[in-house]
């Protein structure tokens, strides 16, 4: 069994998540896990769980907040 690094939970089902930098999580749950990992849109402050755009090194949930935040030539696909 491993201990959720973020809610402290001892569970048999538990999963590992590796990162590009060889660091390595350990969550019970994907809620756990987007709540440590998911990256926060840097206008609005949601956690970004879908695509989300990055924009001169800042992390938005979309194209609106990027361009709220004063990025250009941002823009949402439909």
């Amino acid at each position: 069994m491993a201990r959720c690094e973020v809610c402290g939970n001892d569970y048999e089902l538990a999963f590992y998540v590796e990162t590009q930098d060889g660091a390595r999580h350990v969550f019970d749950s994907f809620s756990c896990a987007i709540h440590r990992m998911a990256p926060i849109c840097e206008h609005c402050r949601v956690q970004i769980i879908g695509q989300g755009v990055e924009a001169d090194g800042h992390w938005y949930c979309g194209g609106h907040c990027a361009r709220a935040d004063g990025r250009v030539g941002i823009v949402d696909r439909v």
